[in-house]
């Protein structure tokens, strides 16, 4: 949900070399029911966290969903949910 100037100064200062995705105005988030209503600082609206494993033709092939945005996929398991795409 940041702003694209918030997410891209993120990037740069990560070292990311990949384009990171902004929807400041939830529209994405929303359509895909991720919208943690008032979970952020002070109440503000905030994602939930989640990962997508997308195949080359666009099709979702693995998800993963949390409530805490402290728990992330490990990059084991994103792996080997990659490997077992035929």
């Amino acid at each position: 949900m940041d702003a694209p100037e918030v997410s891209r100064h993120l990037a740069q200062k990560a070292g990311y070399s990949f384009t990171l995705l902004s929807d400041p105005d939830a529209s994405v988030i929303r359509r895909y029911q991720l919208l943690h209503t008032r979970g952020g600082p002070e109440g503000s609206d905030i994602s939930r966290p989640a990962e997508f494993l997308v195949d080359s033709s666009g099709t979702v092939r693995w998800t993963n969903f949390t409530e805490d945005i402290r728990v992330r996929a490990r990059a084991a398991e994103m792996l080997a949910a990659a490997a077992s795409i035929n």
